[in-house]
């Protein structure tokens, strides 16, 4: 940390349209220091990504990762371009590298209905959707990228492994959220979500998630197989509060989640560890889009209040904490007061309409 009330954030702006969604994000980020006052972000640029192989042979720098251990944050915009590949057909994913380097065992996924938007279920309870998945990220099925065995080019195997210590830490991790979440007026649940009658790893997963559940009996503890909640997301997400999943399960019920508050657009996320994390929107790259200014900034600057509320936590400094929810409130008004609304859920405003939107929100904010 440069000074007490100055932060350091390493700035990975990637590629597509990640670079127009952190340009927004900064952008929103330097008026909402500017109007709350008590503490400063610098941010300091780096090249990383698909286009950054391209031009360079490399995704990710020694030099970018040495600068990223010393930073205090880390916030990324989207990498990947379909047509730039490693040599095994693989995409260019940097982000992947960064969560085994650094640790980023819990990927938090909030998915919140904001008021304002068409609503992408029917049933009246979905305007009340808000629950968080965490999903493991250090191990299950992505364990083995890079690790895949083929045999005499008939036959693939990626393994799917589980440990007790990595799988105690990130159900800690959820437990914990839970009671905090519980402290602000939500159920206080934790649902396990596993493959369990198939597979004797995940058996094995439940059985570590059911041990340390007895560790915290303020919070009630399910579980739950996936197919099942793939099916109860899209009926009832209402009944969910805090879920906790092996890597690829996650990975796939994150995206589904996020359809139900209507897309990647407004889906933020969060790569945390013990010591360092990362934020960013959900959504990829989208080549499609890139450089039209449709991209919606939404998930970005939700990433970005998330990143506020982890500096806050970890150096214990509730001013970054008051900002986040400054910022919250102000892209929830934003949303709300029918200003605004991206294309995807049937609107025309870009991303520097709901970037402008969301500056004049904060304008008008008590800080």
């Amino acid at each position: 940390m440069a000074s007490t009330t100055a932060f350091d954030v390493a700035v990975l702006p990637g590629d597509g349209i990640g670079i127009e969604v952190i340009a927004a994000a900064l952008e929103v980020l330097k008026a909402l220091t500017h109007r709350v006052g008590g503490f400063d972000l610098v941010f300091k640029h780096h090249e990383c990504g698909a286009l950054h192989y391209q031009r360079s042979g490399r995704a990710l720098s020694e030099q970018t990762l040495g600068a990223l251990e010393r930073a205090d944050a880390m916030l990324l915009g989207a990498m990947g371009w379909p047509d730039i590949r490693y040599p095994d057909g693989t995409e260019i994913s940097p982000q992947l590298d960064l969560r085994e380097h650094f640790e980023l065992y819990a990927g938090v996924r909030p998915i919140r209905a904001l008021p304002g938007l068409p609503a992408c279920l029917a049933a009246p309870q979905a305007a009340g959707i808000d629950l968080v998945l965490v999903r493991e990220q250090t191990e299950g099925l992505f364990f083995e990228r890079g690790r895949t065995a083929i045999k005499d080019d008939s036959e693939a195997r990626d393994a799917l492994v589980i440990t007790r210590a990595r799988s105690e830490r990130v159900f800690d991790f959820a437990f914990r959220l839970a009671e905090r979440r519980k402290s602000d007026g939500r159920p206080g649940k934790v649902t396990c979500v596993d493959k369990a009658n198939v597979l004797g790893s995940m058996a094995f997963f439940r059985r570590v998630f059911e041990q340390r559940a007895a560790c915290f009996p303020q919070i009630a503890a399910e579980t739950a197989y996936v197919d099942a909640t793939a099916l109860n997301l899209v009926l009832k997400p209402w009944t969910f509060d805090v879920m906790v999943t092996e890597n690829m399960f996650g990975d796939i019920l994150s995206d589904l989640a996020a359809g139900l508050i209507g897309g990647m657009g407004m889906a933020p996320s969060g790569d945390i560890g013990d010591r360092h994390a990362l934020f960013q929107p959900a959504h990829g790259s989208a080549p499609d889009i890139a450089g039209t200014g449709k991209a919606n900034p939404t998930a970005a600057l939700l990433s970005s209040a998330m990143m506020l509320d982890w500096l806050g936590d970890r150096h214990q400094f509730p001013a970054c904490n008051d900002a986040a929810r400054v910022l919250e409130r102000a892209v929830e008004t934003s949303f709300a007061s029918g200003r605004v609304l991206p294309p995807e859920l049937g609107g025309a405003s870009g991303t520097s309409e709901i970037t402008r939107a969301v500056i004049d929100a904060l304008a008008g904010a008590k800080p």
